[in-house]
Formats: structure tokens, C-alpha cells, sequence
């Protein structure tokens, strides 16, 4: 099996040491299951710690559970969610949302990921009508399936209009210690100081080994959520497993420290492979991915020794994605072999 690190996704990577050693540090002895043990308690008001002492925070398994059960808690079935045509929620999730929600996509199209107020306002219609879907929620995704961010500037803007219509804001954060540290800000500086409802806080793609948490800013919206969490089939009954990891991560940086490394990490593939003939970058590199267009003869034989995806098989665009664990020679390895295909 070639277990060599390739660039097809941050979910690839190992689990970092530190939090290896945090799940095993919990695994001593009994505590009471589903949440009511002291390791849970102690990662929540970590996570308290940065995002707002009043926030309400449940911890799920996956990505796809946090953002379809976060839509849930905020939307009813007759409500419509606007997001970007690339969002996960959209592409990635299987029909999820719709399925579990009962609610209808909108989408809009955004080339670089990231929606605007003018993109939104076309589906900021129908108000109280009832043959419309009634628009409830816009969610955004930070940092975005291209690869960018918001700032807090562009997320407040945004909140401020669509909480002037009566909307609300859910976030995708998946990579949002990507984003946090490309932006050299806070977490709260981007969820909750900028007018973010809901957030899906994600940790897989950033040394975790699995396990998310829902962050509620609104404690209104979390009424009754641990009934919808139980429902969805994302409550954890060993949940101290979820919780130690997200301790970890929160304890002296290692969130920060990961995701830098693989900012880093794509910015110097960007840098190398941009000075490579008939190679172009598509996309602003702010975070961890790296998304070109290459000679699509040689994508089939690059994949053999470095596994990637195709983005854009149409235009032969790909997507490179670094991780906390890539290293420098990954990247000078994969520079040289892409530079004997193509040159």
C-alpha cells in the first residue's frame, strides 16, 4: 500500500501526536457517558474561552451531521438556505440538508467561493408568501471550497444585511483554523464578533482524528437541540473521545500552529510550481489549498505517486491540499516530478 503523503485532501493526514495522547489520556477508568463527564465540560468552556463565555456547544462526528443538524435547529422545512454554488453543503453532502431539513437550497454562483451581498439579494424575495420557500439562513463557508477567506469586514456586512431581512447565519468552518490563521485574527472575530449564528467547527482537517462541535452564539437557536443532535444520530455516548481531542487542539495553539504549517505548506507549492511552464493557479492561495491547471496528459501518472483530485476535469484543473503533516520534502518531491512531466 503506498501511504506516501499526497495533496488530495487535509482529511488525509494522520492524527497529530498531541492528540493521539489526549484520547489516551482520557481512557482510564469509567465516567458517565453522553457528555455528563468532566473532560466534555472542560472542552466546552475551552472552546468558550475563544469563541464567547456564552456560547452553547455540541459536539457531533462529522462535518456533514454538524452542518445539516446546525441547519436544522435554525430553519424550519418550508425555509430556503442560500449558499454558494460550490458550498459543501451544496456538492458534497449527498442531498443531507435537504433530506434532514426538509429545506430547499439556493444557490449562487461564485467562482472564488465567496457569496456577496449582491449575490444574495436576487434570493431575498417572497417574503410571507406562501407560495415561496421563505428564505431563513445564509451559510457561508470559511474558508471557502476555493480556497479564500472572508474577513471580518466582508462576514459582518454580510450578517448585517441578512439579519436586516430577518435571516440568519450559519458558517461552515471546516478549515476555519485555516482561515483564522491566514487571517491572523481571532475566532471570535469572525464568528461572533461579526454577526455568525451558527457555526460548524471543524477540527478532522486539522490533526483531529474525527469529531466536530456545533457552536450556537444565539442560545435561543439551541432550544431543544439535544433532542435534534440525538434524532440525527450524532450523539456520542463515549463523547469524552470528541472532547479530549478538541482540548487538545485548543491548548497552547496547536490549532494555530497546524494550520499555519499548512498555509505554509501550499503557499511554497504555489510558489514553486507557479514558475513551472504551462502550469497556471487558478485561485487566490490564502489557505492550504492550491488549486492550477495542468497539461492533462500528465494528471493520470502525477496521481500514481502523488495522489490528488481533479477539480475541473473539463478545463484540467486541480486541487492540491497540504496538511499539518506535510513537509517541505513532500513538497520539493512532488515539484520535481510534476517539473520532468511537463517540461
Amino acid at each position: 500500500m503506498n501511504n506516501k503523503r499526497g495533496f488530495a485532501s487535509d482529511n488525509n493526514s494522520g492524527v497529530h501526536p498531541s492528540v493521539l495522547k489526549a484520547i489516551n489520556s482520557v481512557n482510564e477508568g469509567h465516567v458517565a457517558a453522553y457528555g455528563d463527564d468532566p473532560y466534555t465540560v472542560a472542552a466546552i468552556q475551552k472552546i468558550r474561552d475563544h469563541f464567547g463565555g456564552s456560547v452553547e456547544v455540541y459536539f457531533v462526528f462529522t462535518g456533514t451531521g454538524a452542518n445539516v443538524l446546525g441547519l436544522k435547529a435554525a430553519t424550519e422545512t418550508w425555509n430556503s438556505v442560500i449558499c454558494a454554488q460550490t458550498s459543501h453543503i451544496h456538492c458534497d453532502e449527498c442531498g443531507a440538508p435537504e433530506f434532514f431539513t426538509g429545506c430547499k437550497l439556493l444557490t449562487v454562483d461564485a467562482p472564488d467561493g465567496k457569496i456577496t451581498c449582491e449575490l444574495i439579494k436576487k434570493h431575498l424575495h417572497g417574503f410571507d408568501f406562501e407560495h415561496h420557500a421563505q428564505p431563513g439562513v445564509v451559510s457561508l463557508t470559511q474558508a471557502t471550497e476555493m480556497g479564500t477567506v472572508y474577513t471580518p469586514d466582508e462576514i459582518r456586512e454580510i450578517s448585517d444585511l441578512v439579519h436586516s431581512r430577518g435571516l440568519l447565519v450559519h458558517m461552515d468552518g471546516a478549515r476555519i483554523c485555516n482561515a483564522a490563521a491566514a487571517l491572523n485574527v481571532t475566532f471570535r472575530e469572525i464568528t461572533a464578533d461579526a454577526g455568525v449564528d451558527i457555526l460548524s467547527f471543524g477540527g478532522t482537517k486539522n490533526g483531529l482524528m474525527y469529531g466536530e462541535a456545533i457552536v450556537f452564539f444565539n442560545p435561543l437557536l439551541s432550544k431543544n437541540f439535544k433532542y435534534v443532535r440525538k434524532q440525527g444520530m450524532q450523539l456520542a455516548s463515549k463523547m469524552r473521545y470528541i472532547a479530549a481531542q478538541f482540548d487538545a487542539m485548543l491548548t497552547g495553539d496547536l490549532w494555530l500552529k497546524n494550520a499555519s504549517h499548512a498555509n505554509r505548506m501550499a503557499q511554497l507549492l504555489a510558489d514553486e510550481v507557479s514558475r513551472i511552464p504551462r502550469i497556471r493557479i487558478t485561485q487566490k492561495v490564502q489557505i492550504n489549498g492550491v488549486f492550477a491547471i495542468i497539461p492533462p496528459e500528465i494528471i493520470h501518472e502525477l496521481q500514481q505517486e502523488y495522489f490528488f483530485y481533479e477539480w475541473d476535469e473539463s478545463a484540467s484543473e486541480v486541487r492540491w491540499m497540504t496538511s499539518w503533516d506535510t513537509s517541505e520534502d513532500d513538497i520539493r518531491g512532488f515539484v520535481k516530478l510534476l517539473k520532468e512531466k511537463v517540461i
